[in-house]
């Protein structure tokens, strides 16, 4: 029954999303409209931020349950700008509503462990300390955070294929200098 409850709350959050900017969904307008009480609500989530927080990682767990099917980061990370395009107004009411430090976060925690397995990847065999795989991770997923601004930023228009090959043959370069400067 609890996840019959949070997967009717979600669904309803979702919906409420592609509607309006985050800031204007409130807990009231929510539990009215998924037919639940507020009690149940804050059974399941302390505030709308915390149940943003679950969106985002079932979103995240969306991308990763298919790593056998998309066994690269670029196929991930494709799928990931994907969604977005798919879903530009639900992307633009939620970037449009929170801090640029929550939106980073959220980004981070999407990229993080995708960049770090790869450069693990790239520098397996190779005299490269974990703490330095960890910094060149670091490096890319930073960038990848500007990267996916600039997306967004330019209405999610450019052709996802070509940006992300490109960002890899860049990547790639960056992980080759930064083993060899050691």
């Amino acid at each position: 029954m609890a996840l019959l409850t949070k997967g009717a709350i979600m669904n309803t959050f979702e919906e409420m999303l592609s509607e309006m900017k985050f800031e204007k969904i409130t807990v009231s307008a929510l539990v009215k409209r998924s037919g639940i009480s507020p009690n149940t609500f804050y059974y399941h989530y302390q505030d709308k931020f915390s149940l943003l927080n679950e969106w985002f990682g079932m979103k995240l767990r969306d991308i990763r349950k298919d790593e056998d099917d998309l066994p690269s980061w670029q196929n991930r990370i494709k799928v990931f700008f994907c969604m977005c395009r798919d879903n530009p107004r639900l992307i633009h009411n939620i970037v449009d509503s929170i801090s640029r430090e929550q939106l980073e976060h959220y980004i981070f925690e999407i990229t993080d462990v995708v960049f770090f397995s790869y450069v693990r990847k790239k520098t397996s065999g190779r005299n490269v300390s974990e703490a330095r795989a960890r910094e060149i991770a670091r490096f890319y997923t930073y960038a990848f955070i500007g990267f996916f601004l600039e997306y967004i930023w330019d209405d999610m228009k450019d052709d996802v294929d070509e940006r992300v090959d490109n960002l890899s043959k860049l990547f790639d370069s960056f992980i080759d200098s930064a083993i060899s400067i050691g």
